[in-house]
């Protein structure tokens, strides 16, 4: 497991600033093509079969996790990309899971 996936499942051991897990939460807001918008908090970014993926949790009382691509771009500037390939969100859900099982 990454040190970032660790992060994602609460567990984060590594003591440096490999990753931001001991500062404060990072939040977004998503703006879906409705125009509602929803502030998420960023639970972390994780690899599946050498693409990566991140988790966003709403900020609205639910128990939904938002999954999409992630792309780094420059400036510590990001890109979310839609997973609309069936198959790849299966995957990419399931080792979600998988992850956030290991805090248990």
């Amino acid at each position: 497991m990454t040190e970032n996936e660790k992060c994602i499942a609460g567990g984060c051991t590594c003591g440096d600033d490999c990753c931001d897990c001991n500062d404060e939460a990072d939040f977004l807001t998503l703006e879906f093509e409705d125009g509602v918008e929803v502030e998420c908090e960023i639970m972390g970014v994780f690899d599946v079969e050498g693409k990566e993926y991140i988790a966003l949790l709403p900020n609205d009382d639910t128990e939904e996790v938002y999954l999409y691509g992630y792309k780094e771009l420059d400036n510590d500037e990001f890109e979310l990309i839609d997973i609309e390939d069936d198959a790849e969100f299966e995957k990419v859900a399931k080792e979600f899971e998988a992850i956030t099982s290991e805090e248990e």
